[in-house]
């Protein structure tokens, strides 16, 4: 619904295409942030099926205070499994027994878990419904067709033929960004081979918040606990192999899922929908354009073997509302240069190490070769050995490393 977008002489400060997770915590973190300031969301599909989205996604310890400042936390908290151990092994699909290499407890130094499991369908209709109480505007269903920049001002073409005017467009519409293309940014891109396939599972034993991660010859294949008896999987294979195990009868699924999964946590049964997604890496040679900003999947597409891609997009979301909200209160256009160039310096290496960090793991482990497996499995064993390295990982994966933005940080914008 869009009540006032097309109403005469109504101009947005900013409009953002894409109503997912990055797109919603931008919108309601300008308007905590900035009460005055107008934004709109557009999205081809309801926000009203938000909550029917089966996925569920591994939220950091950072993303968790932020998600605490936005005022949804305490919502869906108790919708979450905290992640209380990490495991890695490194075997063949045949090997009987899968030596542990590496372990990680789950908690940072102030003792709360480095990360948490959250069905999608709690989180996104929480982040909707607060953005829609604070005064954010909807344009859904409905999609950003074209737009056009001029020195003061951007005017996007909606799907249905009704237009915004607004200061700042910023594309949230994920990897295949179709304003990316709009507004002629380049991306460095690659694909993998591989597709990422993704569905839930219930077993007979609690998982005891454990997660597990088997680098295997085709890929990792990744154990996520969830509430309940239930484990959240992503399961990397050559994509032709995914696309036959996603179209295969039910039996032959369970018996490949069984020799990647085991029996140490029982009987398996299936729990949902199996999709496969195709794996590349994309990384936006640019973020931003006059005018316009990219974030999440728009400015970077990475594997999901360090599970990073979605607390990525809270950063770029945090880090794109401080710097908006500290220009307004500056008397500063939102749209311009100068600020948007703020943003691209604070996010686009960080993106551009996470990117080269998830390619050369894949590219290390989603192999048969005996003389890199043993190197691995010495790299992991001497890790496994080193408190202090293992402290500065769980820091990264927590998302604690780095300069962080405000929210990120348990503080307001």
């Amino acid at each position: 619904m869009m009540a006032k977008a097309t109403e005469a002489g109504s101009v947005f400060d900013v409009a953002i295409a894409g109503g997912g997770y990055v797109g919603l915590s931008l919108a309601l973190a300008l308007k905590k942030g900035d009460a005055l300031m107008k934004v709109v969301v557009i999205d081809p599909k309801p926000m009203e099926i938000l909550g029917k989205d089966p996925r569920a996604s591994a939220i950091a310890a950072a993303a968790g205070l932020m998600l605490e400042q936005l005022g949804v936390w305490s919502q869906i908290k108790d919708q979450a499994q905290p992640i209380n151990e990490m495991i890695v092994t490194d075997s063949k699909l045949r090997d009987v027994v899968r030596p542990v290499f590496l372990t990680f407890g789950g908690e940072t130094p102030d003792g709360e878990p480095f990360a948490h499991m959250m069905p999608n369908g709690a989180m996104l209709p929480a982040l909707y419904e607060a953005a829609r109480d604070l005064g954010v505007e909807f344009a859904a269903p409905d999609s950003a067709s074209t737009f056009r920049s001029t020195p003061d001002q951007v005017r996007v073409e909606l799907a249905s033929g009704k237009a915004i005017t607004t200061k700042l467009l910023v594309a949230a519409d994920g990897v295949r960004s179709k304003l990316r293309d709009l507004a002629g940014i380049r991306t460095n891109h690659w694909d993998y081979g591989q597709s990422g396939i993704v569905t839930t599972v219930k077993h007979e034993r609690p998982h005891n918040g454990r997660a597990e991660e088997h680098f295997l010859p085709a890929g990792p294949f990744a154990i996520l606990p969830l509430t309940g008896n239930r484990s959240s999987l992503v399961w990397t294979e050559r994509t032709d192999d995914a696309k036959r195990l996603v179209e295969s009868d039910e039996f032959t699924f369970e018996l490949e899922l069984e020799r990647r999964f085991g029996h140490h946590l029982g009987k398996l049964e299936l729990d949902g929908a199996r999709n496969a997604y195709p794996l590349g890496l994309t990384l936006a040679r640019d973020f931003i354009k006059p005018r316009f900003a990219l974030a999440g999947d728009a400015a970077h597409g990475i594997h999901p073997i360090a599970g990073q891609g979605l607390n990525m997009g809270f950063k770029d979301a945090a880090a794109l509302a401080e710097v908006l909200v500290e220009a307004r209160r500056l008397g500063q256009d939102v749209g311009s240069f100068d600020v948007l160039e703020r943003y691209q310096r604070w996010r686009r290496f960080d993106a551009f190490q996470m990117g080269v960090v998830t390619d050369v793991l894949n590219r290390l482990f989603s192999n048969d070769n005996d003389i890199l497996r043993a190197a691995r499995s010495f790299g992991l064993g001497v890790v496994d050995r080193m408190p202090g390295l293992k402290s500065k990982f769980i820091k990264e994966a927590a998302g604690f490393a780095g300069p962080a933005p405000k929210l990120l940080s348990g503080e307001p914008i």
